[in-house]
């Protein structure tokens, strides 16, 4: 793993943060702490909150190199990633193709079906037409947009009675819903850095599901890591995690999140391309775990970006 090189080789670092998405607070939280350890390594970085003018203000203040922390929409879906490629210059994470790919749930859970990764059933949902087809899968179910972070506009149906209302509102969010089939069982999530993966945190929170609320801001959530695994199913799951990033074009960085249930079978969840920095996040705890302090971390990130557009 390339964890720490001269601070002189990255040149000057725009962290790219905020943008437009529903994930924007969290992505200005984020964005600062990576800023301040960029800062603490002796590395030439300044914040821009991204916006429309984002190419020009990078053009004008002639950076060398970015640090994407935009999370959902327009960061984590390969638009930035597109953008920056076209102008040559270097980032952080995961290419076009696996930011767009692992930013969508329903054809992600294709693509780990197709490969033989365990996942929960699930239906995409067009119309009112196909909430029968959701129906189908049993209750309880999960409601989620495709193409969301942060557990927004996600919701636990019960019922037939509350299918319609959870799919109003994750529309809100996406025009493409998923309906899946609800797993009981414990949540683990496994954070990849540069082809390793770090230990896995395993999550308990009084809520429904670990939702927005548990992830940003309760102080009800658990976090547990070293997870209680065995070591030999751990590192299993850790395996199958790397294959579920590798599968849909990941690189770099990043966060798959898994279920195991009743019989301790797994279930692969999503990938994020893209997560937390904040104080919150699950990256950073996994890396403390591993022996890495914040600011190593985000140096590690950040040299996922050498060898990349301008640098080559």
């Amino acid at each position: 793993m390339n964890r720490i090189g001269s601070s002189a080789a990255y040149g000057r670092v725009a962290v790219l943060m905020g943008g437009q998405s529903a994930e924007r607070e969290i992505s200005l939280k984020s964005g600062r702490a990576v800023l301040d350890a960029l800062l603490k390594r002796g590395i030439a970085a300044e914040a821009v909150d991204v916006g429309d003018d984002v190419l020009s203000r990078l053009a004008a203040g002639s950076y060398d190199r970015a640090f994407i922390i935009l999370h959902g929409r327009g960061g984590e879906d390969g638009v930035i990633q597109g953008a920056l490629q076209r102008i040559g210059m270097p980032y952080t994470g995961s290419g076009v193709l696996g930011s767009a790919l692992a930013m969508d749930k329903y054809r992600t859970k294709a693509v780990w079906r197709g490969v033989g990764i365990p996942t929960p059933e699930s239906v995409l949902i067009l119309d009112e037409g196909d909430l029968d087809m959701a129906a189908a899968l049993g209750f309880p179910l999960m409601m989620k947009p495709v193409c969301e972070g942060s557990s927004i506009g996600m919701n636990k149906v019960e019922s037939r009675s509350q299918l319609r209302r959870a799919w109003d509102e994750a529309r809100e969010f996406d025009s493409l819903v998923l309906a899946e089939r609800w797993i009981v069982g414990e949540e683990y999530t496994s954070s990849i850095l540069q082809g390793e993966a770090l230990p896995m945190i395993r999550l308990e929170t009084p809520h429904l599901f670990y939702d927005y609320e548990a992830k940003y801001s309760a102080d009800t959530t658990s976090y547990h890591c070293p997870c209680g695994l065995d070591p030999a199913q751990e590192s299993d799951l850790q395996l199958l995690c790397l294959k579920a990033f590798e599968a849909v074009g990941a690189s770099g960085w990043g966060r798959v999140d898994l279920m195991l249930d009743g019989q301790r079978r797994p279930w692969l969840i999503e990938v994020n391309t893209v997560p937390g920095m904040t104080d919150h996040s699950l990256v950073p705890m996994a890396a403390k775990v591993a022996g890495m302090a914040f600011d190593e971390l985000v140096e590690s990130v950040l040299a996922t970006s050498l060898g990349r557009g301008g640098d080559e």
